[in-house]
Order: C-alpha cells, then structure tokens, then sequence
C-alpha cells in the first residue's frame, strides 16, 4: 500500500496493507497518507472508530499488517505542495543543513523555528518540504524535534530503515545527547533525573508537560559542561523518549531552560533577551546510531549554531 494512495474526501476509502506499510503504527500511517490533515483530527478519527482495521476498533499503537483491511471515514485533505512550491529561499537552506546521508537515511541540521512538519497552523513543515524537492524518494521522519529546537534529525529513506531506527530506539540503541543552557547554578546531585511526566491540558486548551506520581516514567542524565554568569552549560541525554522531557525536567530542578517561553523563568528570560538570547537554548549537538547501509557505529556532530555560541560568548 503506497503511503501517498489517493484518499475520497466525499466517501469511505477501503485500501489493502500492503508489505511496505507493516510493521508501522497506525497513527503515524495515516498521518503520512493524509497530508494536510491535522494531527488532532487523527487522533480523534481514532478514538472515535471513525477508521477500523478489519472492522474493529483499533488504538493509535496498533501496528499494521501485511493484508490488514483498512477502513478510512471521508476526509478532506490539503493540498501538499510540490516541489515548485518549496522557496528557493528553504530549499537551500534543507540542501546545506545535511550532515550525514547514506542510502538508507539522511540527517540534517533542523534550524530553529521551522516545524518539523506541518499541522496546527503550520502549512509546510521540514518533512514536506524535503519530500517536495526530493520527490523520488520515500522520506519518513525517525524521530522528532521541538519547533525551536535546532539539531540533529534523522529522516528515513526506506521502510527497511524506518523499522531498524525505531527498534534501536526502543532498545536504546541510539544515542542523543543535546546542548542546553539552564537558568541558574545547576545542583551538583542533579546529574539523573527521574521524575514521571504526564501530558496535560490547560483550560485554556493549551498542552502542557507536567510531572506527576501518575505519569509515564522519565530519565534524564545531565552533565556540566561550564558555569556560566547566572546560567549553566549542560549536556542533556533523554535516556526515555517523553516530550519536552528535557524542559520539563530542568524546571522541576529549578532550573529551566534560556529562552524556554513554555516552561521557562519570564523574568530571566527577559535578562537574556537583553544580551542577545532571543530563542530557546536546546541544540541537538550530537547522534550516534547503526544505520543499515553502513559497516559501523555513525556518529553526526551538529556545531553550535552562531546566536547561541554568540550568547555563551557573551556570558
């Protein structure tokens, strides 16, 4: 079943499971066969049996397999753009940002403020894009990145790939160790940090991250890496996978993140504001990962972009 099969928005769609789509969760499934469609909406397609797998019920986790029967409700969905569509502008800008590719995957430098992909009021996200001016190659994102986080990201190439990255996740198999600056003297007893975090939503509707006895496990191992005026240089492992773990974990410290309008300090940011700190200090310096096609260990470094180098230089 090809993940780009063209979907009846004024009535439902039955397609077949073909071998190239087992083994992938049904949630990320239809998020790639619906360009366009809200991430929310999915979810909510779900959740409300809306789409079924052989005519039952199914949760977001479930895993789809060869021959499975799927059932998709009428859907509208976006346009997606095409590789005209993509500014040259981005196109350079995804063309530069690759730092490792061989011909199972690729990982690029994301810059910070551009949206991994697209929903929620975004139109063209990274993986979009990238799939725009690389239209002959099936991309997948491996994992994910926070809107303002810059770093390292791994794309897929093939489903081979895809399926082998997200095992080697799940057994730790890859490493991720970020650069972050947090407010304040990080306490020296505060290099693991484990504290459960549970998804939260504010009456505002706005989704929040919060630790709580009844979440889902976290681990986080931080190191010092320099003691700066009023901040501390740290590197962040997320030895779990949870959301925002990283942030939330520095604020139950006491020590959030520079430039973290979510859960960070209003007043310390407007401190750093002032000497130059105008996004979000979390950097996704470096990976290290097996990829299919190659003979050993990769390890991908992402240098330290020039605004965050230029506020540490300040400091």
């Amino acid at each position: 079943m090809a993940p780009r099969q063209q979907i009846d928005p004024d009535r439902v769609t039955y397609l077949e499971v073909g071998e190239e789509a087992a083994g992938q969760r049904i949630d990320n499934f239809l998020i790639g066969l619906l360009k366009g469609v809200p991430r929310s909406r999915v979810y909510s397609m779900i959740r409300k049996g809306e789409v079924r797998v052989n005519r039952g019920r199914i949760s977001p986790h479930y895993k789809l397999q060869t021959l499975d029967q799927l059932r998709v409700p009428p859907t509208r969905v976006a346009a997606v753009r095409d590789a005209g569509q993509v500014g040259s502008g981005l196109a350079a800008v995804l063309a530069a940002s690759v730092l490792y590719e061989d011909d199972m995957l690729l990982v690029l430098n994301k810059p910070a403020g551009l949206a991994v992909h697209g929903g929620s009021g975004v139109n063209l996200g990274l993986i979009e894009a990238l799939r725009a001016v690389r239209a002959d190659e099936r991309l997948e994102l491996v994992h994910r990145l926070d809107r303002e986080t810059s770093g390292c990201l791994i794309v897929s190439k093939r489903r081979q790939a895809l399926r082998a990255l997200h095992a080697a996740m799940r057994d730790g198999g890859i490493g991720k160790y970020y650069t972050a600056l947090a407010v304040g003297a990080w306490p020296r007893d505060a290099a693991d940090v484990r504290a459960p975090l549970r998804k939260n939503v504010l009456n505002s509707g706005e989704r929040m991250v919060v630790v709580a006895r009844d979440g889902k496990p976290c681990h986080t191992r931080f190191e010092v890496l320099r003691r700066c005026a009023g901040a501390t240089l740290l590197t962040a492992e997320p030895v779990t996978g949870r959301t925002h773990q990283i942030r939330v974990h520095a604020r139950f410290i006491g020590c959030p993140l520079v430039g973290d309008d979510k859960y960070g300090d209003d007043e310390a940011n407007k401190r750093f504001r002032a000497l130059g700190g105008n996004r979000l200090f979390l950097h996704a310096s470096r990976l290290r990962f097996t990829s299919p096609a190659a003979a050993g260990p990769v390890e991908v470094i992402a240098p330290l972009p020039e605004p965050l180098q230029a506020l540490l230089e300040r400091l």
